[in-house]
């Protein structure tokens, strides 16, 4: 098994400080300057989260594994701090992740301010802010629901996600061809199984009533698919941190095209 080693130290050169990260693999030693300063996981809009937040590059990458489109519903039913349905929205938008953070290279006096100023813009260009979206995110923790609408108001989107408080049981929706991406609790420790079961029982009956939808739920716990109810059309291996998950995919059928 390979294994990765880092250090991190600073280096100062005309009179400036730089970070900088040695990483040592096998043989080979690799320098580099850390550009960005915080992680590039960190979008800049989260200003509060639950116990066991989702890093955002996941929660992004579990929605562009999806059959979602803009023009389709979406919907989160264990929101939590809203990071996935905020992901969701951004990428619905074309907005460039962490578009309203800085990084730790725009304080170099050798970095021309020009450099940073162009990249904005042409990502402000790109964007594409008349896109509509219908996107909820629930939780049933009324607590957890207004950290997510003060986080989406951070992020620019608070009028174009909704959020309210609700069990998974009590979604209903008469539209097609939604998409739902979930993050339950996983159930860690054993004298939380009980309820982890139920909630992911409760979760196939629920969507068993939503044919047209697709289903994506991440988690580690290895009988999901036993108490779902269902075998899922395809399984993912994902790790989220150090975490071995899977992301069990329930395809819906294909949204019929609008002839023109």
């Amino acid at each position: 098994m390979q294994e990765k080693y880092r250090r991190s130290g600073r280096l100062l050169e005309t009179g400036a400080l730089f970070k900088i990260e040695v990483a040592l693999l096998k043989d080979t030693v690799t320098i580099t300057i850390d550009t960005s300063g915080e992680g590039l996981h960190k979008r800049g809009y989260r200003t509060t989260q639950g116990d066991a937040p989702l890093k955002e590059t996941m929660a992004a990458a579990l929605v562009l594994l999806t059959s979602w489109h803009p023009d389709r519903p979406f919907y989160d039913p264990v929101c939590g701090s809203g990071t996935i349905p905020i992901e969701a929205a951004l990428i619905g938008q074309n907005i460039a992740p962490g578009f309203n953070r800085s990084f730790a290279s725009e304080k170099w006096d050798w970095m021309p301010e020009k450099i940073f100023k162009e990249a904005r813009e042409e990502a402000e260009s790109l964007a594409n802010y008349d896109q509509p979206l219908d996107i909820l995110g629930a939780d049933i923790d009324h607590k957890m629901v207004e950290r997510a609408k003060q986080n989406a108001s951070e992020a620019g989107l608070g009028d174009l996600i909704s959020f309210k408080q609700m069990q998974v049981s009590d979604f209903t929706t008469e539209k097609e061809y939604g998409v739902v991406v979930a993050n339950p609790p996983y159930g860690e420790r054993l004298e939380d199984e009980a309820s982890i079961r139920e909630l992911y029982r409760e979760m196939g009956e629920t969507y068993a009533k939503l044919p047209t939808w697709s289903i994506y739920v991440i988690t580690s716990y290895e009988a999901f698919e036993e108490v779902y109810g269902k075998k899922a059309t395809k399984k993912r291996k994902l790790y989220n941190g150090y975490l071995r998950t899977d992301l069990y995919q329930y395809w819906g059928p294909r949204k019929p095209r609008v002839k023109e």
